[in-house]
């Protein structure tokens, strides 16, 4: 069954194959073109660096219409990932365009990584030291990167 947002994610996958952003991959999971594995390598030169961290992206019927639910697999520890994986990232609520592809998507998140908004947090631990405590901070995202090396 070939709907729109079926179309649209074949095209964003080829797109992906054909181009890929650094640092990021994607694809279907077992032939489901609407459940995606995706992966974000940590950004060089960051504390996030030489991390490996896999990501699941569910899409909806409504895509592009309507965003996907894109949730970290790996354990994070990131002042807008809540507990359960899940990302808060105003692109995927209520800054939400179908102008986005899943690059977008994962590029936005990749940023996220070094860039966070401690105004807003999903974790308030983590926000707490970003804000206030730099080193331990970089310490405890350091312990995450390892940990994303040996995780299933």
């Amino acid at each position: 069954m070939s709907t729109p947002s079926r179309k649209r994610l074949m095209r964003d996958f080829k797109r992906l194959q054909q181009d890929p952003p650094a640092g990021i991959s994607g694809a279907p999971h077992d032939n489901n073109i609407m459940l995606w594995n995706a992966v974000i390598f940590g950004p060089d030169d960051t504390p996030w660096d030489g991390g490996t961290f896999k990501l699941t992206l569910q899409f909806s019927e409504d895509y592009p219409n309507k965003p996907p639910t894109v949730r970290f697999v790996s354990r994070m520890f990131h002042p807008n990932i809540y507990a359960d994986g899940s990302i808060c990232l105003d692109i995927l609520q209520n800054q939400w365009s179908p102008i986005y592809d899943v690059a977008a998507i994962l590029t936005s998140i990749q940023s996220l990584l070094c860039d966070p908004n401690p105004s807003s947090p999903a974790n308030s631990e983590a926000a707490r030291l970003f804000s206030e405590n730099k080193r331990e901070y970089n310490k405890r995202v350091k312990e995450t990167v390892e940990q994303s090396w040996t995780a299933d």
